[in-house]
């Protein structure tokens, strides 16, 4: 690839708002298929040098500021109609009681047929499932996509199925991933970033929980053969909870290794295509009952698909569980022993609930970390050690992360390590309608920046719109950040609006 040099008009007044000036370091190039995506308003950012020994031209350059203060700046993409939409679904999700009747609402009988369940349908349509979600179908999410490309963001394409049971559900599935793709193509180039898959939905749950149990019993006892398993990385580690597999599992039956050969059939066609497409695959993780599963149909397909510095199949690591720092590092060093570059997306988690209780009726401590403190200190240990690996590899990162402290640290990280801004090894993602300041204070910093955007019909994204309700009462209500920044936009427009 050849050098790019960054224009000085670029380079002019950067800074980082931080107390100790960090001057530029060298690195190797940081190559990828999958160049960004350029808004026509936007110039393009530098790679850094082509060699690891080559010095940098003689301009010392300085972090770009993320600047937060100026929410007029943050916000201006937003219309004032979208911006209140917006303001008023995070408001109401930061209430515990309203998100408990919320809740309730949306899982109570009351809206399984008739009347009553089409206005709530149409309520939960015109709040949450718009503030959180890309549209109804593809072409829906298709005008969402493109409204992010002209603003300088990007958009990760979700398919929004969960939890197939049978493998005619599955198959039908599998079909809405694969248009997922063709979609992506569809759209101006660049413009998706990824395109995901859940595996709960290409496999059934009853095999991925069986395998999974199988899987946890070979990690008590490596002597235990799974003659189904392929080639994999480290999906347990020393501090791994086993509790879930109480007793030996039987092996799998002829049915249930049918099921699994369809399910990695499945798997492949959709890795092809998005191999044959040139757009990374993204499996995003569940709770621990199958989530050993999962890791193992992530790891095999990576094995298979990732190749020199272009990973195609990523993994995602929920650094709120005690074991997740040192999975990644284990699975890391073993990958990077055989030759395959990997991608990891890391983010919080979003099955805190779920996981205590299925521990504490267990007798176990829950896995997830004793305080928030500790998880944001995991989180950042991960995207330190990644940002250390794309620095200095052909490994690639995706830091979904709400938390601005986070954002700001990786920031200056990737910064303190040479890695470019606009750098394919590297992605900040938010979640669609969620941390909109990070979003575009990092993107108007000059990173490249994702928005989680998952589309399907409002009663099929149901369980999604849940987590996230769940979520934003906990662990992104507590800041308040956006609903800040939110109130001090909306309260400029007005005034500029009656005077």
């Amino acid at each position: 690839m050849a050098t790019r040099v960054i224009p000085p008009r670029i380079l002019k007044n950067i800074r980082y708002n931080t107390a100790t000036a960090i001057t530029t370091t060298t690195t190797k190039p940081l190559n990828s298929a999958h160049p960004s995506i350029i808004s026509s308003s936007v110039v393009p950012q530098p790679s850094l040098y082509d060699k690891a020994d080559q010095k940098p031209p003689s301009t010392t350059v300085s972090p770009p500021l993320l600047n937060f203060d100026d929410a007029e700046k943050l916000f201006a993409p937003v219309s004032t109609s979208k911006l209140l939409r917006s303001s008023a679904v995070i408001h109401a999700t930061a209430l515990g009681p309203m998100v408990d009747f919320g809740m309730w609402i949306m899982k109570s009988r009351l809206v399984q047929k008739g009347v009553l369940k089409d206005l709530v349908m149409a309520s939960i349509k015109k709040t949450f499932f718009e503030n959180f979600c890309a549209g109804e179908d593809a072409a829906d999410a298709g005008r969402s996509i493109r409204w992010l490309n002209g603003v300088g963001l990007r958009g990760m394409l979700v398919y929004g199925v969960e939890d197939a049971h049978d493998n005619e559900g599955c198959d039908r599935n599998l079909k809405g991933f694969l248009h997922t793709v063709d979609v992506s193509t569809s759209l101006p180039y660049n413009s998706v970033s990824f395109v995901i898959v859940k595996i709960t939905a290409i496999c059934p749950m009853k095999l991925l929980e069986r395998m999974s149990d199988l899987l946890r019993w070979q990690q008590k006892d490596p002597s235990f053969i799974l003659p189904w398993k392929q080639d994999s990385l480290p999906i347990f580690a020393e501090s791994s909870p086993l509790y879930h597999t109480q007793k030996r599992p039987d092996p799998l039956t002829p049915e249930e290794e049918n099921d699994l050969e369809l399910a990695n059939q499945r798997l492949l066609e959709l890795c092809q295509k998005c191999v044959q497409a040139n757009i990374p695959l993204l499996v995003d993780a569940e709770h621990t009952t199958v989530q050993p599963a999962i890791d193992y149909f992530t790891y095999s397909s990576a094995i298979m698909h990732n190749k020199d510095e272009n990973p195609i199949v990523f993994g995602t690591i929920q650094t709120y569980l005690k074991d997740s720092k040192e999975r990644l590092l284990l699975t890391a060093k073993a990958a990077e022993k055989i030759g395959v570059p990997m991608g990891y997306k890391l983010v919080r988690g979003a099955y805190m609930s779920l996981e205590s209780k299925l521990a504490e009726s267990l007798g176990y401590a829950s896995p997830i970390h004793n305080t928030i403190q500790d998880t944001h200190k995991c989180f950042n240990d991960c995207s330190s050690f990644m940002l250390e690996k794309i620095a200095n590899g052909p490994d690639n990162v995706v830091l979904a992360t709400h938390n601005v402290e986070s954002g700001k640290l990786a920031a200056a990280k990737a910064h303190e390590l040479g890695i470019g801004k606009v750098n394919q090894k590297l992605e900040f993602a938010q979640l669609y309608g969620m941390s909109e300041a990070l979003s575009f204070g990092l993107s108007n910093a000059g990173f490249q920046v994702s928005k989680y955007m998952p589309f399907g019909p409002v009663d099929m994204v149901m369980p999604y719109l849940l987590r996230r309700a769940e979520e934003n009462r906990g662990l992104l209500a507590a800041s308040g950040f956006d609903r800040q920044l939110m109130r001090k936009e909306l309260g400029r427009r007005l005034k500029a609006t009656v005077f």
